[in-house]
């Protein structure tokens, strides 16, 4: 009788903790597929129905990490300590937090101690890892953090050598460094542990995506697909890379923009609808630059704001895009003012900024353009807006250096920012300012690589040539450093050809003058002298130079 009782009771055993290892590995499932919604209900049940188990707490605090609600993930993780003081996984969901918080300190200590109490357990170190990844700014994490992880999670794969999830999150970590070589060899891996491991596949097409072949990347994604119908985060990245597809290739824009948004409704209706996943839909049409249909999405979430603020984001984000400068300005106020300050990011000082100009609050948009800057050394693009508003201000010099720092190190960098850099150097010259010398040589340098890289860009010549005039301080002593560029002016507008427009008639008067003021003043040749003011006076006839020299040889008539 009592070995047939025991033998009962361990069959209920069994049965029981069967029960329980599938329940989980469903909401584990749950969370890959990022139906976050589901997962939480189903952990939510888990720790009530099996609340000594401190790994249930865990997962269900690290679906709130994902949604990026710290403070309630906090709560339950440490329930989960409560429950198990040497939880090492809620020791790495509180490092999690912490560095959700901007608290490396203490992310730092957490994460130790889950790596201390991991023992030969590969997950702690799997989570660790993922959280230095989590911590992207402005969807990019940074190298420190990328190395931190890569770190952990080589210690991780050597504790738990057929941990295909730990294999897929070294991948990405060296994913994020551009090193796909040993991204690629990591994915490969998990799949070899796991041929049905669909993340890693999906990863796989990740990395052809940002190689631009874009063949390949669908290849993965379907054959992600083919493991699991359903799994929605191939739709996902399958969306985003038919707008990189489409940004490449402007033949194809249209009707990759289109696929894309098809895939990301497909996306969309295999996770849960809630509010993150469609916060997550906000994301993509910004990343595609539909910012009419996110207006009218951010609007949808509106109602719903007070629950994520991160819906004012977009709405400022869209409103400004459509020229709604109004509606995003009191959108972004709403934002910056409401939420936790951990949660802005740099690219939102970038929007207040540019509302805030638009609105002609100009010195409060270079502030908050600053700011974005300081915020994020590496985002020199946000140089070119400052560089416009201090232009738009007459504070040339300032906009002079702005423009420099984003033709230095810029990424969409045309001629025009060269052009700009260059006149505002020269419209911010003071000949008295300690600097004025410097401020002259910077101006003629980005006029010159403007003249070098385009060599029949008749302004830049012209320009070049004012900036040089500025070096001849003494008129009795004229050296002519700006003759050979007003020379090279006449002579580019004269092979174009045409009626030369009113701008163009005044730069050639200008540039005659001069050449008039050479020959009177330095080459002694007055024939040359009258024959170039004469040309001035053709293209203007109210021109001082040429009206003075003319009076100074008694006469008005042509060759006097």
């Amino acid at each position: 009788m009592i070995s047939k009782i025991s033998k009962i009771v361990l069959a209920l055993t069994v049965v029981g903790s069967s029960a329980f290892a599938q329940s989980l590995a469903d909401a584990k499932k749950a969370i890959d597929a990022e139906q976050y919604e589901k997962a939480k209900s189903m952990l939510k049940n888990l720790t009530v129905t099996q609340a000594n188990k401190d790994e249930n707490f865990f997962y269900y605090g690290w679906v709130y990490v994902l949604q990026d609600y710290p403070d309630s993930a906090k709560t339950i993780f440490q329930k989960g300590i409560a429950v198990n003081p040497k939880s090492a996984l809620n020791y790495a969901g509180l490092g999690a937090v912490a560095l959700q918080n901007k608290d490396r300190s203490t992310a730092t200590t957490n994460f130790n101690q889950a790596v201390s109490l991991a023992g030969k357990e590969g997950e702690p170190y799997l989570y660790v890892g993922k959280s230095y990844l989590l911590n992207d700014v402005d969807g990019k994490v940074p190298a420190a953090d990328a190395n931190a992880a890569i770190a952990v999670l080589t210690k991780g794969k050597d504790v738990d050598k057929k941990n295909a999830q730990i294999l897929v999150a070294l991948g990405d970590a060296y994913r994020t460094q551009s090193k796909n070589t040993e991204a690629l060899g990591n994915y490969q891996a998990a799949l070899d542990l796991d041929p049905k491991l669909a993340h890693a596949k999906v990863a796989t097409g990740v990395i052809w995506k940002y190689a631009n072949n874009f063949e390949a990347s669908e290849n993965e994604y379907k054959a992600a697909l083919a493991i699991d119908p359903n799994y929605g985060p191939a739709y996902r990245e399958w969306a985003e890379t038919d707008v990189r597809w489409a940004f490449s290739d402007p033949r194809m824009a249209s009707a990759k923009i289109k696929e894309a948004t098809d895939q990301y409704k497909k996306y969309l209706s295999l996770t849960d609808m809630s509010l993150e996943s469609r916060l997550r839909f906000a994301d993509f049409l910004l990343l595609s630059g539909d910012y009419k249909t996110l207006q009218t999405e951010a609007a949808a979430l509106s109602k719903d704001a007070a629950q994520n603020l991160k819906v004012y984001r977009y709405l400022a984000y869209a409103a400004y895009e459509n020229k709604d400068y109004a509606a995003g300005l009191k959108a972004m106020n709403t934002w910056i003012t409401k939420a936790d300050p951990k949660r802005i990011i740099p690219r939102d000082y970038v929007y207040l900024g540019k509302l805030q100009i638009e609105s002609k609050q100009d010195s409060l948009g270079v502030a908050s353009l600053r700011k974005a800057a300081e915020l994020d050394t590496s985002n020199v693009d946000v140089y070119a807006e400052i560089a416009k508003a201090l232009y738009g201000q007459k504070k040339y010099v300032e906009a002079g250096d702005a423009y420099k720092k984003y033709t230095e190190k810029g990424k969409g960098v045309k001629l025009t920012d060269y052009f700009y850099e260059g006149i505002s150097y020269y419209y911010g010259y003071d000949e008295k300012s300690p600097n004025a010398d410097s401020v002259l040589t910077k101006a003629d340098s980005a006029l010159s690589y403007v003249i070098q890289k385009a060599p029949t860009t008749a302004m830049a010549y012209l320009y070049r040539a004012r900036v040089n005039e500025l070096k001849d301080k003494d008129r009795n002593n004229i050296v002519g450093y700006a003759k050979p560029y007003y020379e090279k002016y006449i002579e580019v507008v004269t092979q174009k050809g045409g009626t030369p427009d009113d701008q163009t008639k005044r730069g050639l008067a200008e540039a005659y003058a001069y050449l008039g003021t050479i020959y009177e003043f330095k080459e002694k040749d007055d024939a040359k002298a009258a024959e170039n003011y004469n040309k001035a006076r053709e293209y203007d006839p109210a021109n001082k130079q040429a009206a003075a020299y003319f009076s100074r040889k008694g006469g008005g008539a042509k060759g006097k």
